[in-house]
């Protein structure tokens, strides 16, 4: 599955990398923020599952492939200013890797 998106188009950041919201496509909820590198976006485009780029690590992180909680990407689109991605997918499982949903389920929350 070839996704079809301009990543000439992409402003990466000085690190090369590119901030990725992921959605759950159903439900509308957000998954995760995760990175990109341009390597990354490019497995991204040609597999149309999300493959990000660890900072911590310092290499590149295909989602799923060790928990097979993969996730399929539907839509995929760039900010008006071509500086952060949007990522609409259908997951297979948990999102994050404490095995919630969504990796904004056991952080700090307040409300105004």
């Amino acid at each position: 599955m070839k996704i079809d998106f301009d990543i000439e188009k992409v402003k990466f950041d000085a690190n090369g990398l590119v901030p990725c919201i992921v959605q759950d496509v159903d439900t509308g909820r957000v998954l995760t923020l995760a990175y990109m590198n341009r390597e990354s976006l490019t497995i991204t485009l040609e597999k149309g599952l999300t493959c990000f780029y660890s900072r911590s690590r310092k290499e590149l992180w295909l989602k799923g492939a060790t928990s097979g909680n993969y996730q399929h990407v539907v839509t995929l689109q760039s900010d008006c200013d071509n500086d952060a991605i949007l990522a609409r997918v259908k997951k297979d499982g948990p999102a994050c890797h404490m095995g919630t949903d969504s990796c904004f389920d056991s952080g700090m929350e307040t409300s105004f």
